[in-house]
């Protein structure tokens, strides 16, 4: 608890992204790319945060909710 909080004060904003990376069939997936295959990196520290093309924004499960993130999961999974 202390770390989160020493982090949401010192840590990184993850202001800048890199342009969104998409994982080909095959590959070895990391754990962002996980979930729709696509990803995008901070640039300041290197933390990795799924993207969804068909939304054209990152999905975070804090910002987004768990329930959404995994209904998101589901849609990707049923193509």
């Amino acid at each position: 608890m202390i770390a989160s909080l020493v982090d949401m004060f010192f840590g990184c904003w993850h202001k800048n992204y890199s342009f969104p990376i998409t994982a080909r069939k095959g590959q070895r997936r990391n754990g962002a790319a996980a979930l729709t295959g696509t990803y995008v990196v901070c640039l300041d520290c290197g933390r990795e945060f799924p993207y969804d093309w068909q939304e054209m924004r990152i999905l975070d499960g804090e910002a987004k909710g768990e329930r959404a993130l995994a209904a998101t999961a589901e849609s990707y999974a049923g193509k």
